[in-house]
């Protein structure tokens, strides 16, 4: 609770190590990760620190590791192994060993995927000549009944009684896609002096580097001469056709299809043994790449932090600056002499508290529950060092004000369900690997979530709100007066009940909540209006009152009683003179006037005064003129007095608030500078020599009293104007609300009602579709949509309104040397 409500207490460390211990010293801070090590070399290069090199070697380590990862995902028989197993970091003696292990493996894989990369494109060219001798069989078979004659050699008719002429043919492989190209460059080109004949390839051929399946088909081009040959040949070139050597002869290219047979049959044996043998490389090294990852990762980090130290002059001893949380010191100290004794080292590890005047980090011990609370107070700003967190009351006020917004008891049960599911299912659901951005913030925020879904099922209830439903389990405290014929109450869709009335009202109020009568009466509306603006009001005052509240939490810690006498006190007579009194105003109403003969006629409904005129009318100092009326304006005696007085009073405040802060601030470090000035003559004049603690001090800001005078008086109208502004903002929770139950009323309306409306058995077949869609547009709109609408607004609300009061958050987090990112998954850099 302590560390929850306000920040850790950090102590700035000097650490001394000595040369051998150090690695496993740090090593056992990792582990722990209670420890924030501060840079002592910002000015030297990354490339010029002791370590560089040991942190290169595991950049190349963590690069063969990724290459053995991404082949073993590309087997998709093959899952990497995750035992959950935390090794230690390994000693750094260990890193030859891994660094051959890496380099084996690596060596071996490349070899293995080189020959297999050959081994297909072999494959891949028998395969397309055994096609193309089966293809181009089909133009030669009608030359096979002569034994003695090819095409070649087939005489062509003379012309012009010239001799016969001699053909040449060319074969081979092309893409399928590129066989249109291909055909107009051999027309245009050869001036169609050549004949084409191709044939498509049924069954796609695998690539021998993708392994992805490309349609291919085999051509034939029968030319003439060898000027033809010449441009068919470069034209098959530059379209990436491949030609294969094809035999004239019918024998012969029965004799090369059943060499080439023989030959894929072999290779397809080969093939097959290496990748077996890949495979067996890769099941091998999947059993231990992710403990192979997170050696590497630690060891990585640990020369990483490692650079961040200083070296003593001899070379023997590593100096480091940290921050780490006074509680843990002994279970810092202990981990250190655990790395001692491990390293064998006889010289024990020094740590040193330093007197220091900079910023300690901020940090916050969370659980899973609180997690989440954090985590959204951090989203706006983290904590300034020891000042009170907000996240402590956000676990409480946070669901609350979106349950006023979200107030349906249905709908609060399908989110606490959810929630509920996730919680439940926790364990399970935290091993699951997954990079949904939208499903790991559901999973993160599922305790907060949790009790949105809670609260908005207690808000249903009072609103007494179920699917713009509602229950009537205690009945209701209006009737009908008894002698009114039904027929008017059927013809009359807008009986008036009076509330006066004892047989019509009953004058007790619903024990639970909304009385159920308001579901169906005409003015629900205007009711629920005038009641959910009231109490958003009410709400946001008293919300807001508290944040002015923790702020003298912070001032009292500090020791900032000027903040208190100049701040807290006119901040708080401020908000409580305006709108306290304002809210003090609604409960006065609500129980002074009413209907009833326990109310007279100056108190009764009709000569009830707006509180929205009467606050108006106190700001702007009007008093109206009350003869001859039966009604008063004013709710109590002598209220216009009471109101001026508050009123001056609160002017009087802003002043305060402006003026006093800055001009005690000039006088305060005027005597300071005085001071200082005297202890640095009476240190010169002394010549005093000693051994001094070590201190850290940042350099004193100068002070400017026109720039503090400028931030108090924007502070101070923020702080005005926003009262104003900050009690409007929470009007939200009304319009939010009200806009909820009506679009949830419209959607059970339009939508719903259809299928109840008919009385036969269509309707019940309607009514199950009907319901579906229900079902969907009340989960995806009202749940999900209005859910993150009103979330958001709730954020704002604490943000702004909230933590505007007290919170600075001008604090940067404590981020420890932790192993426990890798473990996730991480990185760290």
């Amino acid at each position: 609770m302590g560390s929850i409500f306000r920040s850790e207490m950090m102590n700035l460390c000097q650490l001394f190590l000595s040369s051998e211990a150090a690695y496993n010293c740090v090593s056992e801070l990792g582990e722990i990760g209670l420890v924030q090590f501060r840079d002592l070399n910002p000015d030297v290069n990354a490339f010029q620190r002791k370590f560089v090199h040991e942190v290169r070697r595991c950049e190349e380590m963590d690069r063969k590791l990724r290459y053995l990862e991404k082949e073993i995902k590309k087997d998709d028989t093959i899952t990497i192994l995750d035992t959950g197993e935390n090794p230690e970091a390994p000693q750094p003696r260990e890193m030859v060993d891994l660094e051959a292990t890496f380099e084996k493996l690596e060596n071996e894989l490349k070899e293995v995927n080189s020959n297999a990369e050959t081994l297909n494109r072999n494959f891949l060219e028998l395969t397309e000549l055994k096609y193309v001798l089966q293809k181009t069989s089909v133009f030669f078979d009608e030359n096979e009944s002569e034994p003695t004659s090819s095409i070649t050699q087939n005489l062509i008719p003379a012309e012009e009684g010239k001799g016969p002429v001699q053909l040449g043919f060319v074969a081979g492989v092309i893409n399928r896609e590129r066989m249109p190209m291909f055909e107009r460059m051999l027309w245009r080109v050869c001036r169609g002096n050549v004949f084409l004949r191709q044939s498509e390839i049924d069954t796609p051929l695998a690539d021998p580097v993708t392994h992805e399946g490309v349609n291919k088909s085999v051509f034939i081009i029968f030319f003439q001469g060898e000027q033809l040959k010449n441009k068919v040949k470069k034209i098959c070139e530059g379209c990436r056709a491949t030609m294969y050597p094809c035999p004239e002869l019918g024998s012969e290219r029965k004799e090369m299809v059943q060499g080439v047979q023989t030959r894929l049959e072999d290779l397809t044996t080969v093939l097959t043994q290496t990748t077996d043998h890949r495979h067996r490389v890769l099941a091998a090294a999947a059993k231990h790449l992710r403990t192979w990852f997170i050696k590497v990762h630690k060891i990585k980090a640990i020369y990483h932090t490692l650079n961040l130290f200083n070296l003593d002059v001899t070379n023997k001893c590593l100096i480091a600056e940290c921050w780490l949380p006074t509680y843990d010191m002994g279970c810092i100290s202990e981990a250190l002499r655990k790395g001692t004794e491990k390293s064998g080292s006889s010289v024990q590890p020094i740590l040193n508290r330093m007197d220091t005047t900079m910023q300690p980090p901020t940090f916050h011990r969370t659980n899973k529950f609180t997690t989440g609370f954090q985590t959204l107070i951090d989203a706006y700003g983290v904590a300034t060092y020891r000042e009170v967190n907000p996240a402590l009351y956000t676990t409480t006020t946070f669901p609350f004000l979106f349950a006023v917004m979200f107030g349906d008891a249905g709908h609060g049960i399908l989110m606490s369900a959810f929630a509920l599911w996730m919680v439940l299912k926790e364990k399970s659901l935290a091993t699951l690997k997954t990079t949904n951005e939208i499903w790991k913030i559901f999973f993160g925020g599922r305790y907060i979530i949790l009790l949105m879904g809670l609260f908005s099922i207690y808000t249903g209830v009072i609103y007494n709100d179920v699917f713009s439903k509602s229950f009537n389990i205690f009945g209701s405290s209006w009737h009908v007066k008894p002698g009114i014929p039904d027929t008017t109450l059927i013809n009359d869709k807008q009986v008036t009940l009076n509330p006066g009335d004892r047989e019509e009202y009953i004058g007790t109020p619903y024990p639970v909540g909304l009385d159920p009568m308001w579901q169906i009466s005409a003015n629900k509306i205007a009711f629920q209006n005038s009641y959910k603006m009231k109490i958003s009001i009410i709400i946001g005052v008293v919300h807001m009152l508290f944040g002015v509240m923790v702020s003298i939490l912070n001032h009292v810690f500090f020791r900032r009683v000027i903040n208190i006498v100049c701040e807290f006190i006119p901040q708080l007579i401020f908000l409580v003179g305006l709108f306290g009194y304002l809210v003090i105003l609604v409960f006065h109403k609500w129980v002074n006037y009413g209907e009833g003969p326990e109310f007279d006629v100056q108190h009764g409904s009709s000569c009830a005064p707006s509180v929205l005129i009467t606050f108006i009318n106190m700001v702007l100092m009007k008093k109206e003129n009350e003869e001859g009326s039966v009604c008063s304006q004013y709710m109590y005696p002598y209220q216009y007095i009471i109101q001026m007085v508050m009123l001056i009073i609160c002017v009087i405040c802003v002043p305060i608030m402006l003026i006093p802060k800055p001009i005690i601030l000039k006088k305060q470090h005027d005597n300071k500078v005085i001071m200082r000035q005297l202890q640095r003559q009476r240190a010169e004049s002394q010549e005093e020599d000693g051994m001094a603690p070590a201190v850290h001090e940042e350099g004193d800001e100068a002070f400017e009293f026109s720039e503090l005078f400028i931030h108090q008086a924007i502070h101070t109208i923020e702080y005005v104007l926003g009262s104003v502004s900050h009690t409007a903002s929470y009007l939200r929770l009304w319009a939010l609300s009200l806009a909820h139950a009506q679009l949830s009323e419209v959607l059970w309306t339009m939508v719903f009602q259809i299928g109840l409306r008919q009385q036969s058995i269509v309707g019940a077949v309607m009514l199950y579709f009907i319901f579906a869609a229900w079902s969907v547009l009340t989960i995806s709109i009202l749940v999900l949509m209005e859910g993150l609408s009103a979330f958001l607004h709730t954020l704002r609300l604490h943000w702004v309104e909230f933590q505007s009061k007290f919170y600075s958050g001008e604090g940067y987090a404590f981020t420890p040397f932790s192993f426990k990112h890798f473990i996730e998954g991480e990185t760290e850099e």
